[in-house]
């Protein structure tokens, strides 16, 4: 069942409130409903009938980058060399990391609120599994490195990028350079 399209005043009042969102996130402001209708100029109850929780903001704010990480993946498994395809899925998710600051918080939540996000989550499972059991199979990682390993592996990575700090543009080369020590690790 799919939902009916939302009026235009209402669309108008979504997307505003998810902008607003977006901003609040982006300043490193714990997302409060009341303070995203107050700074958005929409009513308290407006955005109450949009999102029932903070979670279910927040995960609507960062379901754009999960959407990119999946259609990241499946093109990644349309890569015929296992090492090219698991190394450049990596790269794009430690990027996203520590650019997109809805991520981590939602990426590392056990129970999500909407069920889009749980789809995405596991599609993002689903497809870093498979690449990792190519990368196995043609003998180009480690033997002992698990699925479960990789992303508290990436989230090590986004923790330490955060910790040294930085412009966006360094934080981005730092975390391309931690991913790279770390592969080289990892890599047979």
């Amino acid at each position: 069942m799919t939902a009916a399209p939302l009026r235009k005043d209402a669309a108008r009042n979504w997307e505003r409130i998810v902008a607003t969102a977006r901003a609040l996130v982006d300043q490193g402001v714990t997302l409060q409903l009341n303070d995203v209708a107050h700074r958005a100029g929409v009513g308290v109850a407006t955005v109450y009938r949009h999102f029932a929780t903070p979670e279910a903001l927040l995960e609507t704010v960062a379901a754009p980058c999960l959407e990119d990480l999946a259609a990241c993946g499946e093109q990644a498994l349309a890569e015929p060399d296992p090492w090219r395809a698991l190394e450049g899925f990596l790269l794009r998710v430690v990027e996203a990391q520590v650019t997109d600051a809805a991520l981590p918080p939602v990426a590392s939540t056990a129970t999500d609120t909407l069920p889009r996000t749980t789809e995405l989550k596991r599609s993002l499972t689903t497809v870093g599994t498979a690449l990792l059991a190519r990368a196995h199979a043609a003998g180009v990682v480690r033997a002992d490195l698990a699925a479960v390993d990789v992303v508290p592996l990436m989230c090590g990575i986004a923790h330490a990028v955060a910790v040294r700090g930085g412009a966006p543009a360094d934080r981005i080369d730092t975390a391309r350079r931690y991913l790279a020590i770390l592969l080289d690790g990892v890599q047979t």
